[in-house]
């Protein structure tokens, strides 16, 4: 079964800033949770994502047990989108679009990633008691932080 999950945040930046920001890979291990313990292996030296794009990292999503996974960036379209996909990882499908709307007074960004897990039965099973939680909270963990960063960096510049 592929399930979707979607989110939305309000960013109070200019569409530039959030582009910079997220576009660079580099950035990830901020927006994600600690005890994933995210660590990126491909050299990136501030390269902003391109069509073509392959990443590969390690992530410990459960029990600590290190996964490698490798994703693809796949669309680009400065500075509105970008989606990537995984090549190598733990579902097998992983799509995820990161969107960015110009509004008024700052950024909405939304998220939506199609997904889809191994296993068959036991597979849905996964998804209803851990997994379908540990996105919301991976996603709850990124709201949270870039509230932080985007608050902190506007503050620093009044």
């Amino acid at each position: 079964m592929t399930y979707t999950f979607k989110s939305e945040q309000f960013l109070n930046t200019s569409l530039d800033t959030a582009w910079e920001f997220f576009s660079s890979a580099r950035n990830l291990a901020q927006i994600t949770p600690p005890e994933m313990a995210f660590e990126i292996h491909t050299d990136l030296e501030n390269v902003e994502v391109y069509e073509g794009m392959i990443i590969d990292y390690t992530v410990r999503p459960l029990f600590g047990i290190p996964l490698k996974w490798k994703t693809e960036i796949c669309r680009v379209n400065k500075p509105h989108f970008f989606s990537d996909k995984q090549l190598k990882g733990p579902y097998s499908l992983w799509e995820h679009t990161h969107s960015f709307i110009e509004k008024d007074n700052g950024v909405l960004m939304q998220d939506e990633v199609k997904y889809k897990l191994p296993l068959g039965f036991i597979g849905a099973l996964a998804h209803t008691f851990i997994v379908k939680k540990k996105i919301r909270d991976i996603f709850k963990f990124r709201e949270e932080t870039l509230n932080r960063l985007f608050i902190k960096s506007v503050n620093e510049s009044v």
